[in-house]
């Protein structure tokens, strides 16, 4: 198996986020204030050696504020020939009295920018860059870097072979968990690093037409179930989330929280063919000698401290490489290709249940699958589309970037509803003589193999107990590696009555959007088309509530052109009634599916398309 791969990341950001607040209180803001950029560089040196004293080398990302600080600058290069630090840029900290002076505005996410002003400040800052330095920088970064951005940059300063592209998960969750303040909205891209698409940062390309020239890592490496389920500012390997999020002993200051969590993304060799990754992306504001998050800075300064050495402690044993972030761009070109999916079978590691959620990212979707209920498919973007999706100022998503999509639990309630109608979710219903079970009420536990580029999740088998007959079924969940389909197979493996049949109700319930709030359905087509691909029936959408089934449909349709994505459901059963339904106002969703009748040693495959409109 190759060695546990880590980026340690470090910026001197002058000004720190949150910073200024805390050690100018009582005072008339002012971000050059010499008390604050004293200290923030001091936090800066203090990590550097931490890390250097556990024998880690880091990345250098410089700010744009540091690149007029002397001294930030002659660090960066002593500690790049001492212990081979890269030297990088971040777009990160613009914030500085030069940068107000020009700009004339307290914006500081870049990609929130118009593309006018984006193209002017990456050219202020790489141009400040290697007028300090000499030479223009092997990779940067932001919390998230837009399609449009990212493509300027290469085509301008073609050294960058890697950047830091988003934060996994920073969607609507973290935003009111923010007091509604922290408009990041970016969820639904990878969570380990990838090849970003020219169309579409969050897209992977699928082949070298579309490659954007860079890797992009992600901005910390979250728990991809605690994080999901809350916000994920609280579930980071980053050692002052951990303190954050308050788990740890706060008599004994210990957190095995975060060596569980790291020890889990190690155990992902398991799933990607050996391959495994960790990244701590580090700025001085978190180290305040005022404290954070209710912690002291003796524990601030003791966690990363420990976090640093637990890494160094791998690699003496021989189980870590210690990468920068240009050696790692190139490391991960020879190690993967394009169609390699990521993969993640990930296990609560926090609150002490049995949940198990599996996670699958490639360059036509990302989809998570929750064994909690049954294996259904909770999440599900379309990156088949790779839907252009233009940021910032001067265009529809000044802040929105998130990846529109299909299936989303959090937002758009899953199996469990409040009142009526039904959320979004990808499972089966089993009815017998009037009683219907919904696989989301059984819980189950699932396997991973990888059967000549198949990743197959095969879940343990579940009882369905009616009134007079029990069957056991076990469903088979498999992504084909290169294809933008999900096949799913359910077998009825033991059953009290042999010869009695029930019917299997394989079912998506799809919208699209990326907050809580519904979109316009009205562009919508719902169609089930014949073997020629011919119109059987079909329904613009109205939310009016109709329904059409048919026994020779060869697919069940769903036209989304908000969106550009087609998705659509194929059942192998000669026999299988297909269908589509309509939503309401209140419940606006679509519903395609596939229904057969089965007895024992008997199996329904479906599978579940998404491709990009014409």
């Amino acid at each position: 198996m190759d060695k546990f791969i880590v980026n340690i990341i470090h910026r001197p950001e002058m000004v720190p986020e949150y910073a200024e607040k805390v050690t100018g209180q009582g005072k008339a803001e002012d971000i050059s204030r010499k008390a604050l950029l004293t200290e923030s560089l001091d936090i800066f040196k203090t990590q550097q050696s931490i890390a250097h004293k556990n024998g880690l080398k880091t990345t250098i990302q410089m700010t744009y504020a540091s690149l007029f600080n002397e001294e930030a600058v002659a660090l960066a290069k002593a500690d790049h020939e001492k212990y081979g630090d890269e030297i990088a840029l971040t777009l990160l900290g613009l914030p500085c009295k030069e940068f107000r002076e020009k700009y004339k505005t307290k914006d500081f996410c870049i990609w929130m920018f118009s593309m006018e002003d984006k193209k002017s400040i990456v050219d202020d800052v790489f141009g400040k860059f290697y007028e300090t330095f000499g030479f223009y920088p092997e990779s940067t970064g932001s919390y998230y870097m837009d399609a449009d951005l990212t493509n300027y940059i290469k085509e301008k300063y073609p050294s960058v072979k890697a950047a830091v592209a988003t934060c996994w998960e920073e969607g609507p969750k973290a935003y009111h968990t923010c007091n509604n303040s922290w408009y990041t909205l970016m969820d639904g891209g990878p969570w380990n690093p990838w090849i970003p698409s020219k169309q579409n940062t969050h897209a992977p390309a699928a082949n070298e037409a579309e490659d954007s020239g860079i890797v992009a890592i992600p901005h910390l490496s979250r728990d991809l179930l605690a994080c999901y389920d809350g916000n994920g500012s609280n579930f980071g390997t980053h050692p002052q989330n951990v303190l954050r999020g308050m788990i740890y002993d706060s008599k004994e200051w210990e957190y095995p929280y975060l060596y569980n969590l790291i020890d889990q993304y190690r155990y992902l060799e398991k799933f990607n063919n050996g391959y495994a990754y960790n990244m701590m992306f580090v700025g001085p504001g978190w180290m305040n000698k005022m404290g954070r998050w209710e912690a002291p800075y003796e524990l601030l300064k003791k966690s990363y401290e420990d976090g640093c050495a637990y890494y160094g402690q791998l690699k003496k044993e021989g189980k870590l490489v210690d990468m920068t972030m240009s050696e790692f761009a190139d490391h991960y070109r020879q190690k993967k290709t394009y169609t390699e999916p990521e993969c993640a079978l990930w296990r609560d590691i926090l609150y002490g249940s049995d949940k198990q959620l599996f996670w699958y990212c490639d360059p036509f979707m990302r989809a998570c699958v929750n064994m909690d209920q049954g294996g259904a498919i909770v999440d599900l973007r379309p990156y088949v589309s790779k839907l252009y999706w233009p940021i910032g100022i001067g265009t529809k998503h000044v802040q929105d970037c998130s990846y529109p999509f299909l299936i989303q639990e959090k937002y758009r309630a899953g199996y469990f509803t409040h009142y009526a109608g039904e959320g979004t979710v990808r499972s089966a219903k089993v009815s017998y003589n009037g009683e219907e079970v919904d696989l989301c009420l059984c819980r189950t536990k699932a396997h991973f193999s990888n059967e000549n580029g198949t990743r197959i999740l095969t879940l343990d088998p579940v009882d369905i107990e009616f009134a007079d007959l029990k069957v056991t079924i076990q469903s088979k969940i498999k992504f084909k590696e290169g294809d933008s389909s999900i096949d799913i197979e359910r077998k009825i493996i033991k059953s009290t009555n042999p010869l009695a049949k029930v019917e299997i109700n394989e079912y998506i319930v799809a919208c699209y959007g990326t907050t809580e709030y519904p979109e316009d359905m009205a562009p919508l087509t719902l169609q089930l088309l014949d073997k020629k691909n011919s119109v059987i029936e079909e329904c613009k959408y109205e939310y009016k509530c109709r329904e059409a089934y048919a026994v020779n449909a060869d697919k069940a349709l769903a036209v989304i052109p908000p969106i550009e994505t087609k998705v659509s459901m194929e059942c192998s059963n000669a026999d299988a009634v297909g269908y589509y339904k309509e939503g309401y106002a209140f419940s606006p969703m679509f519903t395609l599916g596939y229904k057969a009748e089965l007895k024992l040693d008997e199996a329904i495959s479906t599978k579940l398309v998404m491709a990009k409109t014409e």
